[in-house]
């Protein structure tokens, strides 16, 4: 197995890197997601995932400053819902984020469109607004979220940036979307894993608890493992400071390819989902 440390990164298309697991704050409040960020910063992460979505760029751009980390050593990504209405306006929309974690002449690392659910139409006219805050620096790398096999190479009639450099799914042992994640990984796709940890849906799993046992890890911390092995990039979320340091501790111990065998088993297909999974045809 592969000797995994939470300084590893992986390669993005575009030459840029990626660290291999990232710190999500879906919804994270206001109050609190500074907190977790800079608890996150501390145990290690390099990496924090937001969206306009999640209300809360701005308090993950403050932690960054707060942290006193250089902005080169910290990976943003954040992320866009639905487009604006024209070219322009989404791509104000754009850069109104990139602002609000960074400041005026700020950058992130990775934009993302969110959601396929805008139609042929808005997935092209986000992908054009991105494209153009990606030529002017203002995102070093920019992607899709919860794109299907039929998304992507919808992309291929227009898209000037082709593939994109990233997906972010829903992944994890019962929602394993085998066919977009390997398609993305034909394609030079890095594929990233929310809800990693199933939000602790099936932390009383009688097989997923058996190899934390056996372990002696927590069942979160077996999925953050499993995703890694996976060569996702998993990006779990907690508010809980314990829990925090606890899933970045996930480098000092190998799922042998038996109990690999045994989680990938469970997978249910698009049924295992909670959150969406992906349509490909």
């Amino acid at each position: 197995m592969p000797n995994y440390s939470i300084t590893d990164s992986l390669p993005l298309a575009n030459s840029q890197r990626i660290p291999r697991l990232g710190f999500g704050v879906y919804r994270s409040p206001t109050a609190q997601c500074v907190q977790s960020c800079l608890k996150a910063l501390d145990v290690g992460y390099r990496h924090i995932d937001t969206a306009q979505f999640y209300a809360n760029e701005a308090e993950v751009g403050q932690a960054l400053r707060s942290s006193g980390l250089p902005r080169d050593q910290v990976f943003l990504t954040t992320k866009i819902l639905s487009p604006a209405g024209s070219a322009d306006a989404t791509y104000s929309k754009l850069l109104a984020s990139v602002e609000t974690i960074g400041g005026p002449g700020g950058y992130v690392d990775l934009f993302l469109i969110h959601s396929s659910s805008s139609g042929p139409a808005g997935r092209k006219q986000l992908w054009q607004a991105l494209e153009r805050l990606h030529e002017e620096g203002h995102a070093k790398s920019i992607g899709v979220s919860n794109f299907g096999v039929k998304h992507i190479e919808e992309m291929r009639s227009y898209a000037k940036v082709w593939p994109p450099h990233v997906n972010q799914i829903e992944l994890h042992p019962w929602c394993q979307q085998r066919t977009i994640d390997t398609y993305c990984k034909q394609n030079g796709i890095i594929v990233e894993a929310y809800s990693p940890i199933v939000r602790n849906n099936k932390a009383h799993d009688p097989t997923l608890v058996e190899i934390a046992q056996k372990y002696k890890k927590s069942t979160q911390q077996v999925l953050i493992r499993y995703a890694l092995q996976k060569e996702w990039v998993p990006l779990p979320k907690t508010d809980n400071p314990d829990r925090i340091a606890a899933n970045a501790d996930v480098f000092d111990f190998d799922i042998s390819d038996d109990d690999m065998d045994l989680l990938n088993s469970l997978d249910q297909g698009s049924a295992g989902a909670i959150v969406e999974a992906v349509e490909n045809e």
